[in-house]
């Protein structure tokens, strides 16, 4: 009866763990669609490596919402192979996980200089690009903003440098003429790195929370599969 009861107990964990888990998944796909949203333009003109990191928190997050309901039905039905390959493939995620956080440390600094790159290279293309040209038009609006590092990034361009002038983008001011020779009263004098950087800085928070709420969660979920496992495994022994 007591292993009974104790196996009972480690199912009802690993079933709220999951749940919990559900949650973590929603959350890992809520915070990638908010990235990419908010920083849509900015990964626009940004190399594709950039811009894939949305992408892969949110594909992270639905992978991790249909593994714990994998976890939810092998716990309920007491499924040895189930939760087998549930406890595997949370192992599997985790070690990713550690993998991509290394790694993001290691490249923290490359970060910047792939931005800073992808930025003039679409400041070099205003005008003839017009998907990228929409792009930093939107990015320097959102984010009150005006060239890579400052407005005087833009005299670097030919088409700017002549008549003295940056995008209307640029405008601090609504009027026909705030983007002829311009001054801090008149644009956005701060880079739009800076500001993108500063966004990063402030919700970075949010994502190191998340992720090490995950990760823990993580660690439970194997340990209380493993001790289903080993339930199931006695059970069967048993019979």
């Amino acid at each position: 009866m007591a292993v009974e009861g104790g196996m009972k107990c480690v199912k009802f964990l690993v079933f709220i763990f999951n749940f919990i888990f559900w949650v973590c998944g929603v959350a890992l796909i809520a915070i990638g669609i908010y990235a990419q949203t908010a920083l849509d333009k900015a990964l626009t003109v940004s190399s594709s490596s950039a811009s894939s990191t949305p992408v892969a928190i949110l594909v992270l997050g639905i992978i991790i919402f249909f593994i714990s309901f994998f976890g939810c039905c092998g716990a309920w039905k007491e499924s040895y192979c189930m939760v087998t390959t549930f406890a595997v493939l949370l192992s599997i995620i985790f070690l990713v996980e550690i993998a991509a956080a290394i790694a993001g440390y290691v490249f923290k600094d490359k970060v910047r200089s792939v931005l800073e790159e992808g930025l003039w290279d679409a400041m070099r293309k205003y005008g003839e690009d017009k998907p990228l040209t929409e792009a930093v038009d939107e990015l320097q609006s959102d984010f009150g903003c005006c060239g890579a590092n400052n407005y005087t990034d833009w005299f670097t361009i030919e088409r700017f440098k002549v008549n003295n002038t940056v995008p209307r983008s640029c405008c601090r001011i609504n009027t026909t003429s705030c983007n002829i020779h311009p001054s801090p009263a008149t644009i956005y004098e701060k880079g739009c790195l800076q500001s993108i950087e500063a966004w990063m800085k402030k919700n970075i928070l949010i994502v190191a929370a998340v992720a090490l709420g995950i990760a823990f969660f993580e660690i439970l979920g194997i340990i209380f599969a493993c001790c289903l496992m080993k339930g199931i495994r006695s059970g069967y022994e048993v019979m």
